[in-house]
């Protein structure tokens, strides 16, 4: 194989821009086919989008000859059952985040996918983004000595009444189709960064619950994690906060200064020192999954690593699981 031929299943709203055309400006990439049950909409995403093939049949799409890799990008109630057929027809996967519904189907699809030795990439995509790299590499420097903990606040209102009954909001705060709400659409982003640049978990323990009572699923989270070395990382979500009060901060501290950014901006960080403060500004990206999408590119045909694993998208499905637990 020389060549990635995706094919997308779900072609809705993180395909039109997030993700969908960056599949045809990666080297030895091309989207040769869209599925969607709605026929008419899966039709017109192939027209604006100048893609060959579309379906309203996900198994026609994973057994199109042509299609040899595809991607996930459905609700999560439905990415065990498509992991697992583009799997049995041994074609490599990209999965949305979250990997899965809950736990322990995102640990049947790695499962599976390493007993028949298909490859497995989920769609943590700021891993490939340079500001992220970035402070990766910082850390790795040392740039504020051993790092000791950090510190995530993420402070949304309760939705409007228009946004709650958007077609393209009801379906996250449906923890049947979501798996958890809200937390479970942004946290992905955010505890897989945790990961990224901490390592694997060693312990986690948190809670949720439903404070406004505007959602199905819970409102708050809030939780620890112990990593290597001892690094503690402390968060707390809510998802009913008071009006124009929205918070997103994620600090990194260490024994010789920090490192703060918002996750849900691009745009730049800050590193702190004794000798002051530095701005490491970066510019938008037009497909914010490209550069991840071209080191899965690179991965499926064999010439990397795999930048975001089944197994860190199960860490990631573990580490929610702990986090929602509810109060005794």
């Amino acid at each position: 194989m020389d060549k990635i031929n995706w094919g997308i299943i779900g072609c809705g709203d993180v395909t039109e821009l997030k993700s969908g055309p960056a599949f045809n400006k990666v080297p030895h990439s091309s989207l040769v086919a869209v599925m969607r049950r709605d026929a008419s909409k899966a039709k017109d995403y192939a027209s604006r989008h100048q893609v060959p093939r579309w379906y309203d049949d996900a198994m026609k799409l994973i057994h199109d000859p042509e299609v040899n890799a595809v991607y996930i990008a459905t609700p999560p109630s439905s990415h065990k059952e498509y992991a697992i057929a583009a799997i049995d027809a041994r074609k490599p996967v990209y999965i949305e985040k979250p990997m899965a519904l809950q736990y322990a189907d995102a640990s049947e699809i790695a499962r599976y996918a390493a007993e028949r030795n298909v490859k497995v990439s989920v769609a943590h995509y700021r891993r490939g983004q340079p500001k992220f790299n970035k402070i990766k590499q910082l850390l790795a420097e040392k740039a504020i000595g051993d790092i000791r903990c950090c510190r995530l606040l993420f402070l949304r209102p309760v939705l409007s009444a228009e946004a709650l009954q958007s077609e393209r909001t009801k379906w996250r705060l449906d923890p049947l189709i979501s798996g958890g709400g809200l937390f479970h659409d942004l946290a992905p982003h955010q505890l897989d960064l945790a990961v990224y640049f901490f390592g694997e978990p060693i312990a986690a323990h948190g809670f949720s619950g439903n404070q406004a009572g505007a959602y199905m699923a819970d409102d708050f989270v809030s939780g620890n994690i112990l990593f290597n070395d001892n690094i503690v990382f402390n968060g707390l979500w809510s998802f009913a906060a008071m009006p124009g009060g929205d918070a997103d901060v994620f600090e990194i501290i260490g024994s010789a200064g920090k490192i703060s950014f918002a996750v849900f901006d691009h745009l730049s960080f800050t590193l702190t020192t004794a000798a002051g403060n530095e701005v490491f500004p970066f510019g938008p990206l037009m497909h914010v999954q490209q550069p991840l999408i071209e080191l899965v590119v690179n991965y499926f045909l064999g010439k990397g690593e795999n930048p975001s694993s089944a197994a860190n998208g199960v860490t990631v499905m573990k580490l929610m699981d702990e986090l929602t637990r509810k109060p005794l």
